[in-house]
């Protein structure tokens, strides 16, 4: 777990931040530097430090509050020690998009008649959950491990499952998860649609683009439903709104 940890980018800099709040530098009802100060201050990308303040929430130690920024709550996580530490969100989507782009583009090249009618039957399962999101996602899920099996080739099926699964332990990606649907993002059935458009041609690079075309919807989608628009940042665009609408005038 110490390696694990350590090699995941994001969990350092929520320790580093955490061990801000315990001494005091950031103390409980301040709100932390912006997201773009700590990425600077890190030397590390927005994403990830969006990965970080995911972790502390889910510690206790800070709250996400639209409108005015991340705050502090506690010097301590709750239960006294911090969560077990998931593949970050972000990090996870990163390798589904290297590992699920190349599942696609073999299983392109080897689908079957029945695969694909398989395919189709998981789709309409999806387009019928509408905004039952645990639904939609459950049939996604089945829709991208089912694309896997169609490889034929059990490393690249086990790889598939496994980050899936990897989504499903960490609590980060769960509190992301929640967070999304707050926000109205579920799983994109036009994408899917794509994805199996491109497996019924048989092209592998076809496949292999709609699938990363689907995945890096979903980061953009994810990143959009939690950002945070701090105080300051919203004034400044009221004012330049403001400024603009008198110079018309």
């Amino acid at each position: 777990m110490a390696k694990a940890q350590a090699s995941r980018l994001y969990a350092q800099v929520a320790a580093a931040v955490a061990g801000k709040i315990t001494s005091g530098e950031y103390p409980v009802g301040r709100r932390l530097p912006s997201e773009r100060e700590l990425a600077a201050s890190f030397g590390v990308s927005r994403p990830t430090v969006r990965e970080a303040i995911i972790a502390l929430e889910v510690d206790g130690l800070v709250e996400v509050r639209m409108g005015s920024g991340v705050h502090v709550l506690s010097k301590t996580p709750h239960g006294g020690k911090s969560a077990m530490v998931g593949v970050g969100p972000f990090e996870l989507l990163e390798a589904r998009r290297a590992v699920e782009g190349e599942a696609c583009a073999l299983a392109a090249t080897r689908a079957t008649p029945e695969d694909l009618a398989e395919l189709q039957t998981l789709l309409d399962e999806m387009i019928a959950a509408g905004p039952d999101f645990p639904r939609a996602e459950l049939a996604d899920r089945r829709f991208h491990i089912r694309i896997a099996a169609t490889t034929r080739n059990s490393a690249l099926h086990a790889a598939v499952e496994s980050l899936w699964d990897a989504r499903t332990r960490s609590p980060q990606s769960r509190l992301l998860d929640t967070k999304a649907h707050d926000a109205g993002v579920g799983p994109g059935t036009d994408e899917h649609v794509a994805i199996l458009d491109a497996l019924r041609t048989g092209d592998p690079v076809l496949a292999r683009d709609a699938m990363r075309s689907h995945l890096n919807r979903v980061l953009d989608a994810l990143l959009e439903a939690t950002e945070v628009y701090e105080a300051d940042q919203l004034r400044a665009r009221l004012e330049e709104r403001r400024r603009k609408f008198l110079a018309a005038e």
